[in-house]
């Protein structure tokens, strides 16, 4: 008796909920815990099945598992603990924490039912989840943040070396161009000013001949200082990006000629420039004024490298696709060492010795041939001579379009 009521006082205080069920499925007790977290008073609970106390669709199945636990003897939730939904007496929802267990008492099966409610316990896990949540959403914000400072500073950081590189070479070119400025103006401003004293000389004795030689030599010294500052300027005029081509049709024969007999008056001893033209078309489509710049200098540098008695050979193709411009001499060749640096600004070969020039002439070639969309090629072997090639592809419209002539294989001598 003293167990038994002992016993009745544990299920009474009990925090959570305790029903026992018959094996029909009808509530025979209840403890005050149990009801409080349903709703219901002891009277309308007691008698009545315990599905009353589950939502749809479990209460509807609860009576079919009821009866196939009678006669298979399966147990799906005996014994186990499980979270579940009940439904207070108001018809709301709430999780529940299950277990329940079955006793033989006397001649019949009892079913017990412990039941915990969840609902603060989802609600402090409901929280926990949203602030985990903001928490990883911050995370991944301050390490997206923290990525996106990263690339930033590794690109700073690579802009940085860029402009350091870039602070070098250009220290590194000026440096060469003072050089080399100090040298080459150097050159024809001295035999200015020795021809000009020598004529002073000559014209106080009235010697005519002397004064036409050294008149020669100082329009000579004033042509290659202009020849200097005009590479200047164009190289100048190359950086800011100010040079665009303009292209037109012309002639390149008659071009062609005007320009070989032109540089043929700068030739030395014995020195022959011949030309040559194939193909059945004589009209280009290019800036012929870029053109013109880019030819002068490579006969001027043949002319310039190569020895009296020689021959310098120049010709222009037009095929069905490409503009050729080709100019080859004899002369004293390139170091293959030296190729792949020929086209850098104010670099010189290293067998030019004391030959005149500032380093900048096939730099802007190369620059021209560029913005033309063409292309350059050269070859060249230490005493045996270089052969510089330019390439210009023909548009749809110029292969349509350009005017057509009897088929032409001339070889000019001058």
């Amino acid at each position: 008796m003293e167990n038994a009521r002992l016993l009745q006082a544990v299920i009474t205080t009990a925090l959570d909920g305790i029903i026992t069920v018959d094996s029909s499925g009808m509530i025979e007790r209840i403890n005050p815990a149990g009801l409080k977290i349903f709703g219901y008073q002891n009277d309308e609970l007691v008698g009545q099945n315990v599905s009353i106390l589950m939502p749809e669709p479990d209460r509807s199945e609860h009576h079919q598992y009821m009866q196939h636990y009678r006669k298979t003897g399966e147990k799906k939730s005996i014994g186990k603990i499980r979270e579940v939904i009940g439904q207070r007496k108001d018809g709301t929802q709430f999780p529940l924490r299950l277990a329940v267990s079955e006793v033989q008492y006397l001649d019949r099966m009892i079913y017990t039912a412990f039941l915990h409610d969840l609902t603060r316990e989802k609600e402090t896990e409901e929280i926990l989840k949203k602030y985990t949540g903001e928490l990883e959403e911050l995370v991944e914000e301050r390490t997206k943040s923290l990525q996106q400072m990263l690339t930033e500073l590794q690109q700073a950081k690579e802009e940085l070396h860029q402009s350091l590189e870039k602070e070098k070479e250009l220290s590194h070119l000026k440096s060469r161009l003072v050089s080399m400025a100090s040298h080459e103006l150097r050159t024809p401003l001295s035999a200015m000013q020795l021809s000009i004293a020598l004529i002073e000389k000559y014209l106080e004795r009235s010697e005519r001949v002397p004064v036409v030689k050294y008149l020669h030599q100082l329009k000579n010294a004033i042509g290659n200082l202009n020849a200097i500052l005009n590479e200047f300027l164009s190289a100048e005029k190359l950086e800011i990006g100010i040079t665009t081509p303009v292209n037109r049709l012309f002639d390149v024969l008659k071009f062609a000629e005007e320009l070989r007999d032109e540089m043929q008056l700068i030739s030395k001893t014995n020195q022959v420039i011949t030309y040559r033209h194939t193909g059945s078309e004589r009209q280009i489509n290019l800036d012929q004024y870029l053109i013109r710049h880019c030819l002068t200098n490579l006969i001027t540098n043949a002319v310039k490298y190569s020895g009296e008695n020689t021959v310098i050979e120049f010709s222009t193709e037009i095929t069905d696709q490409q503009y050729l411009f080709t100019v080859k001499d004899n002369g004293i060749g390139i170091p293959e060492n030296d190729h792949a640096l020929i086209f850098e600004p104010f670099f010189r070969a290293h067998n030019t010795g004391n030959i005149s020039g500032t380093g900048l002439g096939l730099s802007i070639v190369d620059s021209y041939v560029n913005l033309m969309n063409g292309e350059i090629h050269f070859t060249s072997s230490l005493n045996q001579g270089t052969q510089f090639t330019l390439s210009f592809c023909k548009t749809k419209d110029e292969t349509k379009d350009t005017l057509q002539t009897p088929s032409i294989n001339t070889d000019f001598t001058y």
